[in-house]
């Protein structure tokens, strides 16, 4: 007997097949690591010939990153901070690029691929070298002197992370290929005949990219924001994960308070990811909200 299922059931069955391999490998290879973490960060660990030795200690570990390492406390502020001044960098630089290479101009797929190809071919210990190099900063901004001004006549809580993104604004445009494509799928997705109408009736560019493109491509941004946002809390040149790895492999903090360190890290990800979310939605709401008066 042949089961008849609705349109939305269909479609519902499909994608929760798509997601089921992820889900399987989730629970088969990420789930327990996960719990074996946040079961460690409550305690002191110990790496002993008969194993590990895990004593607990409640929330000594997490204490201590907040009130008794100052290094953990600073470094953590000063990424935050430079990860919120570099997002919006990030996503109108990946916009603009897409209009860009949008337009019906010769060699667009190359153009396309030159973006991308920083994304396919920089490793995380390539990045680390051209980080070291100072391949990653602009020479013009430290010739100029932007960089002293900017720790002389703006106080540490802001200047710290101007002059972090500075020294490395080259990767964070290295690391826009993902959005730049994704952005490219929002634009081609627009009815071009949209575009014509509004030519036909005197529209200017300018008009048409807030009225017609931004809007369009609006659930794209979140997307973006959120890919982003991720990816540069987790990218390599994250000094935070650094030093949960350098904590990781003392003998005074170990793998417990490494993995406090790891999970405090991960609360403020998702907080972040959280308020991008509750602005968009937020929004959203305001626009039918209006639309409906």
């Amino acid at each position: 007997m042949r089961i008849r299922l609705s349109k939305a059931r269909r479609e519902a069955l499909i994608g929760y097949l798509l997601v089921l391999p992820w889900m399987i490998g989730f629970l088969l290879f990420m789930a327990y690591p996960l719990y074996f973490s946040l079961y460690m960060s409550f305690n002191k660990v110990a790496i002993t010939p008969y194993g590990i030795k895990a004593t607990f200690t409640g929330w000594s570990n997490y204490k201590d990153a907040f009130l008794t390492d100052p290094d953990f406390l600073q470094e953590l502020l000063l990424f935050v901070k430079s990860t919120i001044l570099m997002i919006p960098i990030v996503i109108v630089f990946s916009l603009f690029v897409a209009l860009l290479i949008n337009q019906p101009i010769r060699g667009r797929q190359l153009f396309r691929a030159i973006f991308f190809l920083p994304v396919v071919i920089t490793s995380g210990e390539v990045v680390q070298e051209l980080f070291a190099q100072g391949a990653a900063t602009i020479p013009l901004m430290d010739q100029s002197g932007v960089i002293a001004y900017l720790q002389n006549h703006l106080p540490h809580a802001w200047s710290d992370p101007l002059v972090d993104i500075i020294k490395r604004f080259i990767l964070i445009l290295w690391y826009s290929g993902v959005q730049i494509l994704i952005f490219l799928a929002a634009l081609q997705k627009v009815n071009s005949q949209v575009y014509e109408a509004a030519a036909i009736d005197g529209a200017s560019p300018w008009v048409i990219f807030w009225k017609i493109t931004l809007p369009e491509v609006k659930p794209f941004i979140l997307v973006n924001l959120i890919y982003t946002t991720v990816d540069l809390f987790t990218n390599t040149f994250s000094d935070v994960i650094k030093l949960i790895q350098d904590n990781m492999f003392q003998i005074g903090t170990g793998f417990g308070y490494s993995s406090a360190l790891a999970w405090i890290f991960f609360a403020v990800i998702l907080v972040l990811l959280l308020i991008i979310a509750w602005f968009f939605r937020n929004r959203d709401r305001a626009a039918y909200a209006g639309r409906g008066r």
